[in-house]
């Protein structure tokens, strides 16, 4: 299985698995791909339309992590389901963080 979380100096990058229209905005847990990548999975009650989806998972990631939204950067996967978020912080306090917030939805 491979870590779909990628730490440097002073930010992580994340792959999520995004579900818009989900019904209710939730970090979901950890699922691992096909491939074996894994990914962190989100879903969101708002639509896949003129990046409200995009925003709304920005939104909850940051209050979520107890950042400010313009610490989370979409840097690819702007239309697609799978997505890598760049996530200005300390990276070990990011990964504590999301650890703790995974154990919380398993």
């Amino acid at each position: 299985m491979r870590g779909a979380l990628t730490s440097f100096g002073d930010h992580v990058r994340r792959t999520v698995r995004l579900t818009p229209n989900g019904g209710r905005d939730a970090i979901a847990g950890l699922e691992t791909a096909a491939d074996g990548e894994e990914h962190l999975k989100v879903r969101v009650r708002a639509v896949p339309e003129k990046g409200k989806a995009n925003r709304a998972l920005i939104a909850l990631l940051a209050k979520s992590l107890g950042l400010a939204k313009n610490r989370i950067a979409l840097v690819s996967g702007d239309t697609q389901r799978k997505k890598i978020l760049r996530i200005e912080a300390d990276p070990e306090e990011i990964r504590k963080r999301l650890s703790e917030l995974v154990r919380e939805t398993g």
